[in-house]
């Protein structure tokens, strides 16, 4: 079995850092750019003190005002040039960020929906929207700004240690002291950071879900007027991840302080020591302020580092869930396999056993054995839980049986590409899930290339045209979240229209009347009739009215088959499908 991201062996950072860079690779030109920039701007910073330097000494030694002139407006220039190539260097990062960003999130998404169904069964909504928000997010900066920024106070400390060198050994000498211990706490503090940041985020998680799962059933929670609990409830969430936030800012508190009063202290001892060679005259006033000037910018980029240090820290926490996403290998690929060039639509499931992914112990299915032939329609009928949507689920291969085979005409699913197959079946559910946008663009959602002529062609044999002409935008109208602006005849006889749109050569009804009212029974199911012509047919109902129509009846109870039969034969039986009929008209009566 594929790793999940919860069971992914924890991996150094280094890993995560070549993941990121591996996903730039196409914006390296633009980078390169960038970095050329990068280079002008921190030559031009590491410029300014020397011209200031010789500014000091000319004001101290020379009659010549000139000299000062001259030197001013050469770190006028200086700085125009550092400020130009400054913001050009700023653009192209950033942008080129956010295009690796956008990048990242797309693929992201793609892995997630490409994902088993059973994926989503062990994971909640909320923690995967969190994953393409919140995870995202938080690289937003480093694989933008961060990154930039970084490079330039890396070089600024490089190039100013060098130049510390190059005007004092001795005063430089004190200044290298505070590296060590700084190097030290960076690793230390580090560490703990990116463990309080992946807790942070796991935190932010959790009351994501719990605010997607209140929002999405708001009917339920208004109905049980629970709406100060899930608030309650939330605010729970959100105050541990507070803690855990502040427990985090304090430690990257404590540690970019640390930082700063090591190198404001290294600065104070250079002042105190260069203010002693300068009264030796063993150096000159410039040269002190300019070795001060340079002192100030490796003190501030070390004490910058430190804190892109922690928001790298915090960025690896997000890192690691999203790459164990993009790392996991779907158990049912979306594709892959043969496409043949024509199905017949004849189903077998062949001695199956199956077990739901998230509930291994607990047996669904048990030997199965189940033929459907081309054009036949077969009603599965039972109580509740016996398993008959999960043989629904099994044949468009949302699920693979831990047991048995699912063949379509004589190929086991496994062997078929799994979007192909799927291509080939229609399902048209109990509580059908319509998208928020048109009415048309969800019939469409049957066949995308379809004309407005064909959309509308479904809708009539669907019943639904009539309906739908009746609002004023017509194909337009927008269904809202859910379909929840239609109601649900309207929704069933739109989403029929969608199976007919498709045009499948396997039909799934899977309780797909039992929710209506006797007139938008009538209309859906003459839609249904009209649909289900010359299809493989598996009717998944109650109801007698949609079952004693089929041409064979299966009675499914406990995950076996019981019975059998036509409806006038199962009549006859005493079993449980008698006993269901019975039951039925009592409750009718």
């Amino acid at each position: 079995m594929a790793p999940t991201p919860s069971s992914t062996p924890r991996r150094p950072l280094s890993f995560y850092l070549k993941r990121l860079l591996e996903l730039s690779r196409r914006e390296w030109p633009w980078l390169a750019l960038a970095t050329l920039f990068l280079a002008f701007s921190s030559s031009a910073t590491l410029l300014y003190p020397q011209a200031i330097g010789a500014i000091m000494d000319e004001a101290t030694t020379s009659s010549d005002p000139g000299v000062i002139d001259r030197a001013a407006v050469i770190m006028a220039g200086i700085f125009v040039f550092l400020g130009t190539t400054e913001a050009i260097r700023y653009y192209l990062f950033t942008v080129t960020g956010e295009r690796i960003l956008a990048r990242l999130r797309n693929d992201l998404y793609e892995r997630i929906i490409a994902q088993e169904v059973g994926f989503f069964d062990a994971r909640r909504t909320g923690e995967l929207l969190n994953r393409l928000s919140s995870d995202t997010t938080v690289l937003q900066n480093t694989v933008s700004v961060n990154i930039s920024m970084a490079l330039r106070h890396s070089a600024t400390v490089i190039g100013g240690l060098a130049l510390l060198f190059y005007t004092s050994t001795t005063l430089a000498g004190i200044m290298v002291l505070v590296v060590p211990p700084i190097s030290l706490a960076v690793v230390y503090f580090g560490r703990i950071i990116r463990r309080l940041s992946r807790q942070v985020q796991d935190a932010l998680a959790e009351a994501g879900e719990v605010a997607e799962e209140t929002i999405a059933g708001i009917r339920t929670v208004r109905a049980f007027t629970q709406e100060s609990a899930e608030a309650s409830r939330y605010g729970d969430s959100i105050d541990r991840s507070f803690e855990l936030a502040k427990t985090r800012t304090r430690a990257t508190a404590i540690f970019m302080g640390g930082a700063s009063i090591a190198g404001y202290c290294a600065v104070a001892l250079v002042l105190w020591y260069g203010g002693r060679l300068v009264a030796q005259e063993a150096m000159t006033v410039g040269a002190l302020t300019s070795f001060v000037l340079y002192t100030l910018l490796v003190a501030f980029s070390l004490g910058a580092l430190g804190g892109l240090w922690a928001d790298f820290m915090r960025a690896a926490g997000a890192t690691e869930r999203v790459f164990n996403l993009m790392d996991r290998a779907p158990l049912i690929p979306t594709t892959g396999g043969l496409t043949p060039a024509r199905l017949e639509g004849r189903v077998a499931l062949n001695d199956v056993s199956f077990a739901y992914p998230t509930r291994p112990d607990v047996t669904v299915l048990s030997d199965i054995e189940l033929t459907i032939e081309p054009g036949e329609i077969v009603a599965l009928v039972g109580s509740s839980g016996g398993g008959k949507s999960t043989i629904a689920s099994l044949i468009p291969r949302l699920y693979d049986p831990q047991e048995g085979t699912i063949c379509f005409d004589e190929h086991d699913v496994k062997e078929l590409d799994a979007t192909w197959l799927r291509s080939q079946i229609g399902i048209v559910e109990q509580e059908p899930i319509l998208f928020s946008t048109s009415i048309a663009d969800n019939i469409r959602y049957g066949r995308p290339d379809a004309t407005d002529a064909e959309v509308q062609a479904a809708a009539q044999i669907a019943n639904a045209h009539d309906f739908i002409e009746d609002f004023p935008d017509m194909y337009n109208t927008q269904v809202g979240e859910r379909g929840v602006q239609l109601s649900g005849g309207q929704k069933q006889r739109v989403a029929i229209a969608r199976a007919v749109l498709k045009d499948p050569r396997v039909l799934i009804l899977d309780e797909a009347t039992s929710a209506l009212d006797a007139e938008s029974e009538h209309l859906v199911k003459e839609a249904l009739d009209r649909l289900m012509r010359g299809r493989t047919t598996l009717i998944i109902a109650h109801r007698l009215s949609t079952v004693k129509d089929a041409n064979r009846v299966i009675v499914i109870d406990q995950g076996r088959i019981v019975q059998s039969g036509s409806h006038a034969r199962l009549l006859e039986e005493e079993g449980i499908y008698q006993k269901l009929i019975a039951r039925q008209f009592v409750s009718a009566a």
